[in-house]
C-alpha cells in the first residue's frame, strides 16, 4: 500500500513559509487531477526562483506578486506544460522580467490524454532548454534540473541543493499515483525516473499538488512496488485469456468506480506497450487498447 499523504493547511492566496528557503502560494483551480490546487513555490529571498506558476488566473497571479512585492523573480522553472502547471509563465515573466526554463514538447496530446489531464499548454515556449538538465543559481540557492520523462515526454524535477530536496511536479505526489497515458506517458520511461530520483536519496519531495513527502524513500518504493504489482496483474490477466485489455479492466479494477475504467484501460495500455516492448507479451500490429494480446512463447 502507498503511504499517501494528504493533509495539507493553506489559504487560497496567502503565501506560506514551509521551510527555510521555500514559499508556497496555492491556486483555486481544485481539482480531480489538481487535488486542492496548484503549489506555486518560491525558493530563495530577495533574488529568488518560482516553480509551476501554474494556472492563467489573474488572482493567482496576483497572489505571486504580493508574495515577492520588493524582491527580483530571476527565474521561472515549469515541470511539465500542463494547463496546471505553465500557462502563467509568460505573464508572470512579462510583469517581472524572469527567464522561463523548461523543456518544450513537440506534438500534441491524444484525446484520452488530455480527458485524463488538465490538458496540454501548446503554446509553451521556455526561453531556457533544460531537457539535457542544467543546474542554475541564485543567492543563497541552487536548483538543478532533472529530466523524468514518464508521466509526460517534458517532465523535469528540479533539485534544491541546499535542502536535498526536490520539487517533484506530478512525477510523484503524495495524494494520488500519477497518470501515465500514451501515447505521450511512457511507463518504462516512468519506473526509470522513479529510480533516478530514489538513487538521490532526497530527504523531502515537494509535489506540485498537495503536502511535501518526508518519509521519501519508503514512499518512492512504494509508488514502484504498486506499478510492478499491476504489471504481475497484467501478466496473470493475460495468461488467464483475457487477451483484451476492455476484458481485463473490470477484473483487475473491480474495486474501482467503472467510470474510471476508460481511464483504467489507458493505464493497462502504458503496461502492455512496456510489456510488448519487453517480449513478455505479443500482439497482432501495433499494441492498442482494441489489441489481443498473448504472452510470448
Amino acid at each position: 500500500m502507498i503511504p499517501f499523504v494528504r493533509d495539507i493547511k493553506f489559504e487560497y492566496g496567502a503565501c506560506d513559509h514551509v521551510s527555510p528557503l521555500i514559499r508556497r502560494v496555492v491556486a483555486r483551480n481544485p481539482g480531480p487531477f489538481t487535488f486542492l490546487g496548484t503549489g506555486t513555490y518560491i525558493v530563495g529571498q530577495g533574488q529568488v526562483a518560482v516553480i509551476d506558476p501554474g494556472p492563467d488566473i489573474e488572482e493567482h497571479l496576483d497572489a505571486i506578486l504580493a508574495a515577492t512585492r520588493d524582491e527580483v523573480v530571476s527565474h521561472i522553472f515549469v515541470t511539465h506544460n500542463h494547463m496546471d502547471h505553465s500557462p502563467l509563465s509568460p505573464a508572470l515573466a512579462a510583469v517581472t522580467g524572469a527567464v522561463i526554463h523548461g523543456f518544450a514538447q513537440k506534438g500534441g496530446a491524444g484525446e484520452m490524454e488530455s480527458k485524463m489531464e488538465a490538458g496540454r499548454d501548446s503554446s509553451f515556449a521556455p526561453q531556457v532548454d533544460v531537457s539535457q538538465g542544467g543546474v542554475f543559481h541564485g543567492p543563497g540557492w541552487t536548483l538543478e534540473a532533472i529530466p523524468t520523462p514518464g508521466h509526460t515526454s517534458n517532465h523535469v524535477c528540479f533539485d534544491l541543493k541546499e535542502e536535498q530536496a526536490l520539487f517533484s511536479g506530478d512525477h510523484i505526489m503524495g495524494w494520488s499515483t500519477t497518470v501515465i497515458t500514451p501515447p505521450d506517458g511512457d511507463m518504462g520511461a516512468y519506473f526509470a525516473s522513479l529510480d533516478r530520483i530514489l538513487e538521490r536519496d532526497f530527504q523531502t519531495l515537494w509535489p506540485t499538488h498537495g503536502p511535501p513527502i518526508t518519509e521519501v524513500r519508503p514512499f518512492i518504493q512504494a509508488y514502484i512496488d504498486h506499478r510492478r504489482a499491476r504489471e504481475a496483474q497484467v501478466l496473470g490477466a493475460v495468461a488467464a485469456g483475457h487477451g483484451r485489455i476492455r476484458a481485463m479492466v473490470p477484473v483487475l479494477y473491480k474495486d474501482v468506480d467503472p467510470r474510471l475504467h476508460p481511464a483504467a484501460a489507458h493505464s493497462v495500455l502504458a503496461h502492455m506497450l512496456l510489456l510488448v516492448r519487453e517480449g513478455k507479451v505479443v500482439t497482432d500490429g501495433e499494441p492498442a487498447i482494441d489489441s489481443e494480446y498473448r504472452l510470448a512463447g
